[in-house]
Order: structure tokens, then sequence, then C-alpha cells
């Protein structure tokens, strides 16, 4: 890529933030492995569209970690991935293998796999499973997972916004002995360096997240009900919770990473670059292929509503309609409420992070989210295949 084109791309970054709907953008690409964007505009803090004109206005940096919501999945999938690779469990294991008690209700054959591939038939979670003063009661969440009961497990695709980290996160810690954060940060985060990319942050950390913001107009029914239903609480709720100190210093695997573009952009090229970064080997490629062989192929999703294709717990590319942009049919990645984006095109040797910080779920300004895929795409030429490519 020219100098030219990064800024062009960069450029599509700042049309976003100009949308008003984002208080902070952050967005980094890395190329071959070299970082050639890591660049953040707006506020951290104190530019929310609700605040008042004292409050302290913070700028967001390169530096500034965020929430990054539902791209957490992919994270959290890894681990487990990482955890079959080790021979500590099996994706075909059933779920009751690990956690018996959960075979009740007819959730007997329900397996890991099912789980990461969004067929489970457990998509919804009781608004109680929200409970910050209960989060992390592990007796509370395990006996509020076994008293689901499934709808067709394994047979239809249904986005589990929250309740399918819960149960690997529950998996990790009876396999290992440990909670899902420590097993991320000894296997993968801690050799290789990395200062954010788990789950929540120390409590000493946390005025260092940059907030979240309902931005947009508001939702209306059916959509409104839509999205409670699928994150288990409304939107307006579930910003205000991301941004309680209770939240971002818990394991909740589906929805609370904290991270930076930068970091999150770096944990995706060590999947395109088959499991090594810097000489230093935390995963196999074959892990890597099995994490990415496809499960669903523009099914419709019964909790999102629309045709997805997914692997065993990342969002795959397509050559025509895609995540991350026209003819990326060998991209994958997650998205995180809506407006945040962490993805690998190994065609054109490419990771990259887009992180926003308003939570608008449908307005005008959303095409140019999209288009900043877009521009990474047409901006960065395909080249002969330079890393993991499925």
């Amino acid at each position: 890529m020219t100098e030219k084109s990064v800024e062009k791309v960069w450029d599509a970054v700042v049309d976003l933030y100009r949308s008003g709907v984002h208080p902070a953008a952050q967005f980094c690409l890395r190329r071959d492995g070299h970082v050639l964007l890591d660049r953040a505009i707006g506020h951290a803090r104190g530019n929310g569209p609700h605040d008042d004109e004292d409050v302290e206005k913070v700028a967001a940096t390169p530096d500034t970690p965020f929430c990054v919501f539902s791209t957490s999945k992919g994270i959290t999938a890894m681990v487990v991935h990482l955890l079959h690779e080790r021979g500590v469990l099996d994706i075909a294991d059933r779920v009751a293998d690990h956690i018996p008690e959960y075979a009740a209700h007819g959730k007997g054959s329900i397996t890991i796999a099912h789980v990461l591939a969004h067929r489970a038939g457990v998509a919804s979670l009781p608004r109680k499973g929200l409970d910050l003063d209960r989060i992390d009661d592990r007796e509370f969440l395990v006996e509020m997972l076994c008293e689901a009961k499934a709808v067709l497990p394994g047979k239809l695709l249904a986005y589990h916004a929250v309740s399918g980290g819960f149960i690997l996160g529950e998996i990790v810690h009876r396999v290992t002995g440990k909670d899902i954060r420590a097993v991320l940060a000894e296997e993968i985060l801690d050799p290789l360096g990395f200062r954010w990319g788990n789950y929540g942050v120390a409590p000493e950390d946390v005025e260092q997240v940059g907030l979240n913001y309902v931005t947009g107009p508001p939702l209306l029914p059916p959509l409104s009900m839509l999205v409670a239903r699928v994150l288990s609480a409304p939107i307006d709720q579930v910003v205000e919770l991301s941004n309680d100190p209770r939240f971002l210093d818990r394991v909740i695997p589906s929805a609370n990473l904290v991270t930076t573009a930068n970091e999150l952009s770096r944990f995706f090229e060590l999947l395109r670059a088959g499991g090594e970064l810097d000489g230093v080997r935390v995963m196999e490629p074959a892990t890597i292929r099995r994490a990415l062989t496809e499960q669903s192929h523009f099914e419709i999703d019964f909790s999102l509503g629309f045709p997805t294709r997914f692997s065993y717990g990342l969002m795959l590319g397509a050559r025509l309609l895609s995540l991350f942009g026209p003819d990326t049919q060998h991209a994958f990645g997650h998205l995180g409420l809506i407006n945040i984006m962490g993805w690998d095109d190994p065609e054109r040797a490419l990771s990259a992070a887009l992180i926003t910080s308003g939570k608008a779920i449908l307005y005008p300004e959303l095409p140019r989210f999209y288009g900043v895929m877009q521009r990474v795409g047409s901006q960065a030429p395909k080249g002969p295949p330079a890393g993991l490519l499925v």
C-alpha cells in the first residue's frame, strides 16, 4: 500500500467520526505484520451527547483501551480451540461431559461445537444474568444456565449474544481449574507481551477505559424488542452496564474484553500468521484452520434476522456480501455491538481493528462504518497468499 492509499483509509475513519455518532474512533491496520496506521480521533470521556459542558474532556489516543463487546467472542473461541489443541477438551464433547448438570431440560446433546457455532439452541439469557452484583458468582451462573430450555439444539442458527460465553467460560474453568481470564493471559497474552486484551481490567485500570455512549436515533418497536431479546436488556441499559466498574473488572467471556485497536489488530495478526508472532508460537496452524471451518453459509440467523457465515466462533467473509467488504471470501473476524470490528484478510495480508464508542444500532450514517472495511479492501490490492488461507 502506498502512503496515499493509507491516508485514504484513514479518511474513511475520519468520515465515520464526522457523522457525529461516535465520540471516539480508534483504528489500526497491519500489512504483512507491519503497522501502517495506528490512530485515534475524538474523546474517550466527556464528549457524549448528554455530557454537560463542564465535564472534563479526555482525548482518545491509540493507547486508550475500550470494551469491544461481542468481538470478545472471537478471542474466547480461540481459547477453547487452544485447549482442544492441548488435549484438555474436544469441541465435539457434549457440554454435559464437563458440566453434568447442564443436561437438564433436554440439553444433554448440546456440544461445545454447537455453542461455538451459535447452534446450541439457548440464545437468550434471562435478565438476571446481567446482574452485576452476581455476574461473578459461578454457582448462580451455572444454575441459571442449567435452568434454560433449548430450542432445537444443533439445528438452528441463532446468535448467542451472552449465554454462549458463560457456557464456554465455565467449561474452561472445569477443565483447567482456572478462570478463562487466567488461561487467556497465561497461554496467549503474557507470552506475547500484550498490555490489554483480556476480560475486563484490574480495578486500578478502570478509569483508563474509554466510555461508551448511547447515540443515534432512538430504537422503536419491533427493532427495540429484538435488540433487547438478543442482548438480554435494552440497548441503553447495556451501555450503562458497560461503563460500570463492576462490569469492567469482572469476566464476561462474550462481551467485556478490553483492548486497543492496536492490540486487537495484533491478536488477529497472530491468527493470520498461523499462531506465531515475534518468534513465539502459542498455537498451531491446524488449530486456527479448525476454528475457521464454516458452519453456516448465508443461513438466516434466527436471533439477528439476516443471513450470516459463521465458523466455530468467528464470522467469515464472502465474495459479494460480506461484513469485511466486497471480494473478501477468505477474510474472518468478529463484529462488536454493531460498530466495532477486528478482522484478518489473508489475501491482502491485512490484520485490522476499528473501535468506536457510539452505540447506535440503526442510523443513517451506518454505511460509513462498513465503508471503512470497503475502503481498506479497495486500497489494498490482493497479492500472493500471505499467511493462513482457508
